[in-house]
């Protein structure tokens, strides 16, 4: 059970993305900053915007890369390596494709599964996938020639923000049990719908 260093919020920067599928994870992250009263600053050595605090008992790092979504590791990479931050103490929150709005899942490591994001960080860390993943499920627009857009283009519907919302607004005692390295019981927790 080894208790949390990082959370990085997986997004695009700038105004035009920001309420995009693609961005989900950053807008969660940003929205537990303000939950738990963690600033978070832009910071240029690192590409991004960081804060620290703590979060339920968890002294850790908020993290949005301020790079394009596919330049991600650039970041995450740069924030482990001078906090000497491993793999299995950081997570990672993003938007996810297999999934529908309002099903959240936890995982740990695997490959990129055609996630840009994703496999920028996995190349910032040294080509290691062990981190554990927040997939927030964003839909697919059943065509795979209109991904991109459907991703980064388009306003998501606010019904499908507020299925998002829903799912993610975790109890505290399901956040504890994230940041403290309890998987188990998040993963029955969240999986099951329990939140």
């Amino acid at each position: 059970m080894i208790p949390l260093k990082l959370i990085v919020g997986l997004g695009n920067p700038g105004p035009q993305y920001e309420a995009t599928r693609h961005n989900v994870g950053a807008v969660w992250v940003r929205s537990l900053a303000r939950r738990f009263g963690i600033s978070l600053a832009a910071d240029t050595k690192f590409k991004g915007e960081l804060g620290r605090g703590d979060l339920l008992g968890v002294d850790l790092r908020l993290l949005v890369p301020s790079t394009y979504m596919n330049l991600s590791g650039e970041s995450v990479g740069a924030v482990c390596r001078f906090y000497k931050i491993t793999v299995e103490e950081m997570l990672i929150v993003y938007d996810e494709m297999a999934f529908d709005p309002g099903v959240v899942r936890l995982k740990a490591g695997g490959g990129d599964n055609g996630h840009n994001g994703i496999k920028s960080v996995r190349s910032g860390c040294g080509n290691n996938g062990g981190f554990y993943r927040m997939r927030i499920g964003v839909g697919h627009p059943n065509d795979r020639g209109r991904v991109t857009a459907f991703l980064t283009q388009h306003t998501m519907p606010a019904d499908e923000r507020i299925e998002v919302e829903r799912a993610t607004d975790f109890p505290e005692a399901v956040l504890a049990d994230v940041v403290h390295g309890r998987w188990q019981a998040a993963m029955n927790a969240i999986h099951a719908g329990g939140t």
